[in-house]
Parts: structure tokens; C-alpha cells; sequence
């Protein structure tokens, strides 16, 4: 789970220069499209041809540069097919959650809609056949070779909603996230410690850190999430990414009680056991961990991309970010993921014009709209890096990852009720109340519960 989504008009001549600068091509149909095509079926790319409509789009991005670059991007849309009216909701990500339900099963479903990846909210609306599966404009638009795989996979299901991660496309993100390392320059400098190079280096750091008499380690837990962001990393050093990704997108196939995955979380309860954490992790909240290392009172904040720019605020230069690969070099295998999707209702008049308007808020030119507005595009990301700065990290990071490594999955997307014995389960671990082998134990019914008779 990542906190993110819970976290201007334009001026004429400004909204008819974005949408020169938008013009990839669009789709559409001239007719309503309640379904899918059929094989074969031609896809209508001339929004312009489609006569005068309104596309209805309910989306969660209503902060700050979230907010601004639907905002632009909606203009440039509407400004480029004068004959498209957009008419948008958007909500808190709590009051989406809450409304979309109901709005899916009723008469007057919107056309586009942004939906939670995880199996409960977009598994649960593929199930139910309220999602249409866009291969077709996928095909169309190219959007299997624009988007990696490593990324595409958090809005794959197979139609019938039992696998995650493989399968049909639904939908498409326009914002990346990853988890990795923040740390104090002016710390590692004191330490004589350079930025570590891998897993073992960092590994070295952590423990110099505690030598030298700092808290090398900053954790708020009291939220019970916040752990799996430090878990995360140190498992997809340890073990096969093929195993976390069944685990993580709750598909048969893969176990807990795995030799790595014990030895994993043994790793996090020997940093407890030796004091790497500060004192109190799970009595602690979110935000007063990172607030520490703003105060110089740790080294390294294992947390998400989400972060940097609340960091940067407060720290300047001296905030870095990396994600340790297991072998210096190579790309990390850490937790991350993706914004929430933005997806086409089975109840759409026009599938064509809908997939038009997600290809055109997904598209190269959109993504440098995103990292003007302060966001971290999903594609190209390292293009688009701020010249400095932890922002210019946190950019290359993920770039690196979902090119040369692995993005695995938030291990709470695995089932219903994993979040509850996921958090559970690491808040017991991290204060002894439970060992590596019972932790394993818990985190295995969970997932086999859920996996029997897949």
C-alpha cells in the first residue's frame, strides 16, 4: 500500500499551445461502444470525426500538482477536439473508493474512471464485468511496447478477475512510485560512508552507523503499513522476484514458508533485535520518522518515492535517495508500483473516444506535463529528472528499476484481508513478539487461504 493517493483554469493561449504539444492520436467510434470489439473489429482514431459528445471521467487527483496537471491536461484535450466536452469528478481517494461501487452497477456509470489497482477494488470490478479489457487499443495505440512490462502488470488481470499481474490490460497509470533509501548527506560524510552500492554495502552502513553512535535506521510503525516498506526491499534482495510477484498478486504457484523469505524476515528482526531502529517503531507514526531525519536525528528513511518532495522542502541537498541493488550494477528488485489506473467502464457510449482520452493523458508529451506539475512520470523518467536534487534520484531510481530490475508488487495487493496480517504480523516481528518462523506461518495462511483452488 502506498499513501499517495491519499495525499487552474489555464489561460487561452497557454491551453492552445499545450495541445499542439499533445498530439498524439486518439481513438474513437461513432457509434456507442458497449463492449469490447470483437477480433478484427476496426477501432475509430479520429476523435475529431466522432461529432460533438461529453466524456465523463471521475479520477482522485485533487492535490496540488495532481490536481494542476489533470487540470492542463483536460484543457489541451478539449482544446485539440473542440467537439469533446469533459466533464470531470474528482475526488478524495477515500470518497472514490466509497462512491465508485455503486456508480459502476447503476445507470449512469461515468466513462473513464481512475481504479485502485489492488484485487478488491480493480480485481473485483474485472470480476464483475464492469471493466472493459482494452487489448485492442493497446494493439492500437502501441501501449504494450510504450509502457515496460515490469509497470504494465499492475493493471493486467485475466478476464475472469482470478489472476493479477498477467492477463488483459485495463488500464493505464500516469505516475510511478518506488521504495528505496533516503538518507543525510552531511551524515554519510561524518560516517566516512559512501552512498552504498548494494545490498551488502548498505548492509555494512547500517551497522558502521550504530558503531559510530547514530540511529542508523528511521521507522514509524504505529500506522502498521509503514513496515511492509522496509520488509519489502530487504525480500526482494533475498528472494526470487518470479515468487514475490505470486505472493505480492496473491496467484498460486508460491509460499511463504520459503527458506528466503524466512531468512528476509529474519533480516528485519535482527535489525530490531540490534537496535538499528530508533526506539519505540511501533509506538511511532509515519510522519514523525521522517521528520527526524530533517532534524539530523538518523542516517537512512527506507520509504517511498512519495516522500522526497516533503524532504526536500525541509533538507535541500543535503536529502539523497537510492534503492540498493542485491549486486552493484544491476537494477534493484524493490516495492513500488503504480498511480492509480485510469480505466474504461463497461457502460461507456464510446470505449473508442474513452481509450482516446487515457492514450492522450499517458503519452510522451503528457508525462513532461507531469514532471512540470512536480509529479514522477511513469515513462521516460530519467528524461524527465530535475537536473539536482533528490527529485533527479528518486527519477533515476525508478527509471533503473522498471528497465534493468524488478518493481514488485505492495505485498498488501496479495488478498482481502492481507493488509490486516501483513501489518499485524511485522509490528510482532519488529518487537519480538513473534519470530521469523511465526511470521512466515501467519503471512502463509493468509495467502494460501486465499490461493486454494486457483
Amino acid at each position: 500500500m502506498s499513501p499517495r493517493g491519499k495525499t487552474r483554469t489555464l489561460a487561452l493561449a497557454a491551453t492552445a499551445a499545450l495541445a499542439l504539444m499533445l498530439s498524439a492520436c486518439a481513438p474513437g467510434s461513432e457509434a456507442p461502444a458497449p463492449s469490447a470489439p470483437q477480433s478484427g473489429a476496426t477501432i475509430e482514431k479520429d476523435v475529431a470525426k466522432m461529432g460533438e459528445q461529453t466524456l465523463t471521467v471521475w479520477d482522485q487527483e485533487v492535490r496540488g500538482g495532481q490536481n494542476e496537471q489533470m487540470t492542463k491536461l483536460n484543457a489541451a484535450f478539449e482544446a485539440k477536439y473542440p467537439n469533446i466536452t469533459i466533464k470531470r469528478n474528482s475526488q478524495s481517494f477515500e470518497d472514490l473508493g466509497k462512491t465508485l461501487r455503486l456508480a459502476l452497477s447503476g445507470t449512469d456509470a461515468p466513462d473513464v474512471v481512475q481504479a485502485n489497482n489492488a484485487r478488491n477494488t480493480m480485481g473485483a470490478f474485472v470480476k464483475a464485468g464492469q471493466l472493459l479489457p482494452l487489448d485492442d487499443w493497446a494493439k492500437a495505440y502501441g501501449w504494450t511496447d510504450r509502457y515496460p512490462a515490469s509497470v504494465l502488470k499492475y493493471s493486467q488481470y485475466s478476464t475472469d478477475g482470478t489472476t493479477f499481474g498477467a492477463g488483459s490490460v485495463y488500464g493505464l497509470p500516469q505516475v510511478g512510485e518506488v521504495v528505496g533509501v533516503f538518507y543525510s548527506k552531511k551524515k554519510l560524510e561524518s560516517l566516512g560512508l559512501e552512498v552504498p552500492a548494494d545490498w551488502a554495502a548498505f548492509e555494512a552502513a547500517i551497522a558502521t552507523a550504530k558503531e559510530k553512535g547514530e540511529t542508523p535506521l528511521l521507522l514509524g510503525n504505529i500506522e502498521k503499513w509503514p513496515a511492509g516498506h522496509v520488509f519489502g526491499p530487504i525480500q526482494g534482495a533475498k528472494v526470487p522476484a518470479e515468487a514475490i510477484e505470486k505472493l505480492g498478486f496473491g496467484n498460486a504457484g508460491a509460499s511463504w514458508t520459503s527458506g528466503e523469505n524466512q531468512a528476509a524476515a529474519q533480516t528485519l528482526a535482527d535489525w530490531s533485535a540490534k537496535g538499528y531502529f530508533n526506539k519505540g517503531v511501533n509506538g511511532t507514526d509515519y510522519d514523525a520518522a521522517w521528520q527526524k531525519l530533517t532534524k539530523g536525528e538518523g542516517v537512512f528513511l527506507m520509504g517511498g518515492s512519495w516522500m522526497a518532495a516533503d524532504l526536500a522542502d525541509a533538507m535541500g541537498e543535503d536529502v539523497g535517495f537510492f534503492a540498493p541493488p542485491a549486486t552493484a550494477g544491476q537494477g534493484a528488485h524493490t516495492t513500488g508500483g503504480t498511480g492509480l489506473p485510469f480505466t474504461v467502464t463497461a457502460k461507456t457510449g464510446n470505449a473508442d473516444l474513452a481509450a482516446a482520452y487515457i492514450d492522450f493523458i499517458t503519452n510522451k508529451d503528457a508525462m513532461k506535463v507531469l514532471a512540470d506539475t512536480g509529479n514522477l512520470p511513469v515513462l521516460d523518467t530519467a528524461a524527465h529528472a530535475p537536473a539536482s536534487g533528490v527529485l533527479k534520484d528518486v527519477y533515476t531510481a525508478f527509471e533503473s528499476v522498471t528497465t534493468d530490475g524488478v518493481l514488485l508488487p505492495y505485498l498488501d495487493y496479495a488478498t482481502p484481508t492481507m493488509g490486516d496480517t501483513l501489518g499485524d504480523s511485522l509490528q510482532g516481528l519488529l518487537d519480538g513478539r513473534i519470530d521469523a518462523k511465526a511470521f512466515t506461518e501467519a503471512m502463509e495462511a493468509d495467502y494460501a487461504g486465499f490461493t486454494q483452488g486457483q
